[in-house]
């Protein structure tokens, strides 16, 4: 009972992950259980200051102590942290928003980002999980994953229909030949991406580097155009991690 309480109230955190306010009645939508349940649990959260509620709107948001444990998680060796400068000037550069993903079992998880200066740019919170099976990220953390890992991603039985598994592996090979990986509208109408990798010493992927916008600017000549200067900066890069 206690784990299922500990799961639930986690549950409850991570609904905050692209939200900044939420009700309890949509706090329950989101994690599936009845409001008596979540009532109680938002007490206690709130209790040990997780969380704090508006009194005016009857709105939760994210309380000091989510900030309190945030200022020991940067660590001098954490890539979300130690590649930020070299991120804002590849956006600087570039002028679309620079992102890191790394892969938490069959998602990928924005750990950084950079957004674009422009008016119409390419949105991206920290610490979305998003699916493996689109997204020229995701398709980095994929083909350069150990065969177990690729093994155990395509057999995931949540993997949609609608992508052809062989045509995948098809563009994992080509990826990998490559070095890079561009993605127009696979997940998001709209929204393109190229990402390459990030290598450590011993030659395995850190994490994937990507460069979206939207797809009327970002169109597949003008990602292949800027690869020469995503490699580049990538270099700089896996030199800081290494």
């Amino acid at each position: 009972m206690t784990v299922r309480a500990a799961d639930r109230a986690l549950d409850i955190l991570l609904s905050f992950i692209d939200a900044k306010e939420l009700t309890l009645t949509e706090i329950s939508q989101k994690v599936g259980l009845n409001k008596s349940t979540v009532y109680r649990l938002l007490a206690s959260l709130e209790g040990r200051g997780f969380l704090t509620r508006n009194p005016d709107t009857e709105k939760y948001q994210l309380g000091f102590r989510i900030w309190q444990l945030s200022a020991n998680l940067a660590h001098e060796d954490d890539p979300a942290t130690l590649l930020l400068p070299e991120m804002t000037r590849l956006r600087d550069k570039l002028g679309e928003t620079i992102s890191l993903y790394v892969r938490n079992g069959n998602e990928r998880i924005r750990i950084q980002a950079v957004e674009s200066n422009e008016t119409i740019r390419r949105v991206a919170p920290i610490g979305a999980h998003l699916p493996l099976s689109v997204g020229a990220s995701s398709k980095i953390l994929v083909a350069y994953a150990p065969p177990k890992v690729q093994k155990q991603v395509l057999s995931d039985p949540n993997w949609p229909s609608s992508v052809d598994k062989k045509i995948y592996l098809e563009q994992l090979e080509e990826i990998r030949q490559n070095g890079y990986a561009t993605s127009s509208e696979e997940r998001e109408a709209g929204a393109a991406a190229v990402s390459v990798p990030l290598l450590n010493r011993r030659g395995e992927l850190a994490v994937a580097l990507s460069i979206s916008g939207p797809s009327n600017r970002l169109t597949i000549e003008k990602m292949k155009e800027n690869v020469p200067v995503i490699r580049e900066a990538a270099k700089r890069m896996e030199m800081m991690l290494n």
